[in-house]
């Protein structure tokens, strides 16, 4: 497993951007797919996107898709969210996962999370 810790959350205007960052420490992090989950409160966690161990290939959900983007540094054992066009339905607590790209199951390494809330 790897060690993940989010940051760049905050308050930000409807309409406006925020970048969220996740560091990984622990070995191999390219072996890992990343995604990035959210949780409003009162609701379950829900996807938000992922992208492959080579940054090759993402996928968002509908929600999100066109407004936010995935990416990584494998070199900095970093990823990325670049959230655009916020609107108070992006307010959640957000959430950094990881999972072995190579064998089937679900994210299983998690950080604790940062906050965005955006205001209208």
């Amino acid at each position: 497993q790897v060690q993940l810790e989010e940051s760049g959350g905050g308050l930000v205007q409807a309409g406006g951007s925020l970048k969220l960052s996740c560091a990984a420490s622990g070995r191999a992090f390219s072996t890992y797919t990343m995604g990035w989950f959210r949780q409003a409160p009162g609701k379950e966690r829900e996807f938000v996107a992922a992208i492959t161990s080579s940054g090759g290939s993402t996928h968002y959900s509908d929600s999100v898709r066109g407004r936010f983007t995935i990416s990584r540094d494998n070199a900095k054992n970093m990823v990325y969210l670049q959230m655009s066009s916020l609107n108070a339905e992006d307010t959640a607590l957000y959430y950094c996962a990881a999972k072995y790209a190579y064998t089937q199951g679900n994210f299983d390494s998690w950080g604790q999370g940062t906050q965005v809330t955006v205001s209208s």
